[in-house]
C-alpha cells in the first residue's frame, strides 16, 4: 500500500512538473485553464439563452440584424443590360463566366440576342490543357531546385485547378476563339469539376516527379519537351472522355430575340470571335486591384498567376477605391459592364442577396469587436477574392455618389435577387479587390502609370 503511495505521490509531482513546463513555456496548464474558464465562460443568462438558441441555429441566423430591410432596393439608376443567367454549379469556374458574361452582354446588345450564352466548357478544356503545360514546364524550368524549395513544394501542391483571373479569359479567347453553349454544351465534369481535378492532379504529380527525375538524369532539353507533350496527351485524352473534344468547325444560326435568323455561317471557334465580339483583349483591357497593404498607383504582377504558360502573369494597378468606383462607374453609364472580383462570402445575405456591413450583428452576438482594417486582413489571409462576377448597374445619388452596385452572378437564376447580388457602396470599399474595365474608361492619367515596370510578387502572395 506504503508502495502505491509513494507511485500516486511520484505521479502527482510529475504531471505537476509537466503542467508547470508547460505554462512556462507558452501551454495550458490547470492553473491557467482556470482563468480562462472564469473569464471566458457563458456565466451570464444572456449567454445561456444565446447558448440555446445557437444549439439549433446557424450563427448567421442569430446575428441577422433585426432593423436592416429584408427587401432589397432593387432600383438602379445605371444599367448595362444583358439577357439570362448562367449557373457554374459545382465547379470554380467564375472567372470563365464573368469575363464571358461581360463579352456576350456586348454581343446581345450589338445584334439584339436573345439569351445568347457562349460555352464556357470549350474554354474550360483548353483551360485546363494549358494549366497542365504550364504546370510541367514549370517543373522543367524549376528542375535544378532542391524537392523542398517553396516553389517546387508549391506546384507539387496544387498542380492544376479550376479557379482563375481574367487574364485566363483574355488569353485563352486570344488563341482558342469562342463557340456558342449549342455547339459545345456543358457536361456533368465540367460542372463539376472536383473529381475530374483529382485525377489529372494525381497524374500531373506523377508526371512532374518523372520530369524531375529526367532532368537529374541529364536528359537533353529535346528528349524532355518529347516526353512533356506525350503526358500533355495523356491529360487531352482524360479532358476529352470528360468534357468531350473540342470543335475546329461548325456550323451556326444567330437568332434575334424573336426566333427570327439573321445569318446561317459555317465559323472556326476563331473565326467566330473575329466576327462577333473583335476585340483585342490582349491589350484593350486595365486589370485593377485594391490592395491597401501595399502601396497605391504601381504596377504589380503575380509570379506564375496565368493559365497559359507562354502569355503574361495578372498584372495590375493597385488603386484606391475612389479611383477604382469612378473607372467603374464611367463603364456603367456607357451601358458596358465590368469583370469584378471580391470576397463574396463576407456578410453576404444568400436570402436577400445583399452585400452589407449591416445584415450581420456579430460583435453584439458574441461580445466582441472584430476591428482588424482591409490592409490587416489581407496580410493575415482573413480576406480575400473568393469569387468573380459581373458589374451590371450601379445606383448614384444626386451628387453622382454610388449608393449601391448590381452585380450578375454565376449561381443561376434563383440564387440572391433573380440570379443577382446587390452590394452596398461601403461593403464594397471592404470587400472589393478586382476591377478590369475597357482602356477607354480608365482615364489618361492612369492609363500612364500602367506604363511602369510591374514589381513582381511571390506565387504565394496573401492575395493570390
Amino acid at each position: 500500500m506504503k508502495q502505491l503511495s509513494r507511485i500516486f505521490l511520484v505521479l502527482v509531482c510529475t504531471a505537476l512538473v509537466h503542467s508547470s513546463l508547460y505554462a512556462q513555456n507558452g501551454g495550458i496548464d490547470a492553473a491557467a485553464l482556470a482563468r480562462i474558464s472564469q473569464q471566458g465562460a457563458t456565466s451570464t443568462q444572456a449567454d445561456r439563452a444565446l447558448r440555446n438558441a445557437l444549439a439549433a441555429t446557424s450563427i448567421n441566423q442569430l446575428a441577422t440584424t433585426a432593423d436592416n430591410p429584408t427587401a432589397p432596393n432593387t432600383y438602379f439608376s445605371n444599367e448595362a443590360p444583358s439577357r439570362g443567367i448562367t449557373d457554374q454549379k459545382s465547379s470554380g469556374r467564375c472567372w470563365l463566366f464573368s469575363g464571358l458574361n461581360v463579352l456576350r452582354a456586348e454581343m446581345i446588345r450589338n445584334y439584339k440576342l436573345g439569351d445568347f450564352r457562349f460555352s464556357q466548357a470549350y474554354l474550360f478544356f483548353f483551360d485546363q490543357l494549358e494549366k497542365s503545360n504550364l504546370f510541367l514546364q514549370t517543373i522543367l524550368d524549376t528542375a535544378p531546385l532542391p524537392d523542398d524549395d517553396r516553389l517546387v513544394d508549391l506546384l507539387f501542391d496544387h498542380p492544376i485547378g479550376d479557379g482563375g483571373t481574367f487574364c485566363g479569359v483574355q488569353s485563352l479567347v486570344s488563341k482558342y476563339g469562342v463557340v456558342p453553349s449549342e455547339v459545345f454544351p456543358e457536361s456533368f465534369a465540367a460542372n463539376n469539376t472536383s473529381k475530374m481535378s483529382q485525377i489529372i492532379s494525381l497524374k500531373l504529380r506523377e508526371f512532374g516527379l518523372e520530369l524531375r527525375r529526367m532532368s537529374a538524369e541529364k536528359k537533353k532539353p529535346a528528349v524532355l519537351q518529347k516526353r512533356k507533350e506525350e503526358q500533355l496527351a495523356e491529360i487531352y485524352h482524360i479532358l476529352s472522355i470528360c468534357l468531350g473534344t473540342p470543335p475546329t468547325s461548325f456550323t451556326y444560326t444567330l437568332r434575334d430575340n424573336s426566333g427570327k435568323a439573321l445569318s446561317t455561317d459555317t465559323y472556326t471557334p476563331m473565326s467566330f470571335y473575329q466576327k462577333f465580339i473583335h476585340k483585342d483583349l490582349a491589350n484593350g483591357y486595365v486589370m485593377m486591384m485594391n490592395d491597401p497593404s501595399r502601396p497605391y498607383y504601381k504596377m504589380y504582377s503575380v509570379k506564375l498567376d496565368r493559365h497559359v504558360y507562354d502569355a503574361p502573369d495578372w498584372t495590375f494597378l493597385n488603386l484606391p477605391m475612389d479611383d477604382i468606383k469612378k473607372v467603374a462607374i464611367r463603364s456603367l453609364q456607357d451601358s458596358t459592364r465590368l469583370y469584378m472580383s471580391c470576397d463574396v462570402g463576407k456578410y453576404y445575405d444568400s436570402k436577400t442577396g445583399t452585400c452589407d456591413l449591416k445584415n450581420f450583428d456579430y460583435e453584439s452576438l458574441f461580445a466582441t469587436t472584430f476591428p482588424m482594417s482591409k490592409a490587416e486582413r489581407i496580410k493575415t489571409h482573413a480576406s480575400a477574392s473568393s469569387h468573380a462576377m459581373t458589374f451590371c448597374g450601379v445606383d448614384l445619388d444626386a451628387n453622382g455618389k454610388p449608393l449601391k452596385w448590381k452585380v450578375e452572378n454565376s449561381w443561376g437564376p434563383t440564387s440572391g435577387s433573380q440570379g443577382h447580388l446587390i452590394m452596398t457602396d461601403e461593403w464594397l470599399d471592404e470587400y472589393l479587390f478586382r476591377l478590369v474595365a475597357e482602356r477607354k474608361y480608365v482615364g489618361d492619367d492612369l492609363l500612364r502609370l500602367t506604363n511602369q515596370k510591374p514589381i513582381e510578387l511571390p506565387a504565394w502572395d496573401p492575395l493570390f
